[in-house]
């Protein structure tokens, strides 16, 4: 792996994800350790470390392609309702030190909790070519 930082080694190629969106500024995969069923991940291919460090044509990229995959994902996959989940350092959570946004899709009755679990990858495979933009 030629990247430090994992999600550059994905958006490189360097190493498999289960996209579902590339355009040339953002790629979006499925979570290896989702809340719910769908949760993606939504990474600017340019590195920053957060929000706080991203240049704003960057930021504007990814937050429209953030309100595209979550109304996607809603769609796709009947969701009630979507979290948008971004996390800013590791006293806020974050556990790869580059900008990222979570998309966790909703159903009514859905308890409210942001705990993951171990993903199937052949289900993440299969979810990712039926959700696939």
């Amino acid at each position: 792996m030629k990247n430090d930082c994992i999600f550059c080694a994905m958006a490189a190629g360097e190493i498999p994800c289960f996209k579902i969106r590339e355009d040339g500024d953002v790629i979006a995969c499925l979570d290896i350790n989702p809340f719910s069923r769908g949760h993606t991940l939504v990474i600017p291919k340019r590195h920053s470390t957060g929000l706080l460090d991203t240049d704003d044509a960057t930021l504007a990229a990814v937050i429209a392609d953030v309100k595209k995959i979550a109304a996607h994902l809603k769609e796709k996959l009947g969701a009630d309702g979507f979290n948008v989940l971004q996390n800013n350092g590791a006293a806020a959570g974050q556990s790869v030190s580059h900008l990222h946004f979570h998309i966790i899709p909703r159903r009514n009755g859905d308890p409210l909790v942001f705990e993951n679990g171990k993903g199937d990858m052949e289900e993440l495979k299969a979810l990712a070519d039926a959700i696939r933009m």
